[in-house]
């Protein structure tokens, strides 16, 4: 195991160490890609705390989001950068195509410990266009690994609509894929709202 580390006791470190695994990165990505993001994170690291010199220094001492972030893993969709926010600002859970489900542990462990432990006041449940995951579940072929078995809600909620939504058989791909986002955040809301530690948050403290 590498290591980027570093011995100063600044508490604006608290972000800038890295733990890198080399053989998962050398047979995942060129190394060019690797030693970049790593300059990268040096630059950006310095830049933030000439640029917010509290940031650092006040994530040290813990964190306090508002807002909790249900979205898909999707590179293109970053959620702090989508919103403009800075480290700290928003706690984050994705996955491939942004499935809630009330069976998927991790998941339902990120809402608890958002809602009881950080008392965050609002939770985004967030789809996108163009998402993979989605063009995989307007089809029934097999995928391969664990992702038939994860997208099979998926592709459960695509069945309901082509029996419930009008002209479904008439739209394109790009339509029936913005139907089925839209369909899953609604599914996925609905899951978040009856959550019992959602629920109770709502009565007690108006989340």
């Amino acid at each position: 195991m590498a290591t980027n580390t570093t011995t100063s006791n600044d508490p604006s470190m608290c972000i800038h160490y890295l733990v890198i695994f080399p053989l998962m990165y050398l047979s995942l990505s060129p190394a060019g890609a690797f030693h970049k993001f790593l300059a990268s994170n040096k630059t950006w690291h310095k830049n933030t705390a000439s640029n917010h010199p509290d940031l650092f220094p006040s994530l040290a001492k813990g964190q306090a989001p508002p807002l909790l972030w249900l979205g898909c893993s999707d590179s293109r969709c970053p959620e702090t950068t989508l919103c403009g926010a800075q480290p700290g600002d928003i706690f984050v859970h994705r996955n491939i195509a942004n499935v809630v489900s009330p069976h998927d542990m991790s998941c339902q462990s990120v809402i608890y410990f958002a809602i009881n432990a950080l008392k965050v006041s609002h939770v985004v449940v967030c789809g996108h266009t163009s998402c993979g995951g989605v063009a995989a579940a307007l089809g029934n072929g097999k995928i391969g690994g664990t992702l038939d078995a994860w997208l099979y809600p998926l592709r459960e909620l695509r069945a309901g609509l082509a029996k419930t939504e009008e002209g479904w058989d008439g739209l394109g791909d790009k339509e029936k894929a913005l139907k089925l986002v839209e369909a899953n955040d609604k599914r996925g809301v609905g899951v978040v709202r009856r959550n019992p530690e959602v629920v109770k948050a709502v009565e007690e403290r108006g989340v």
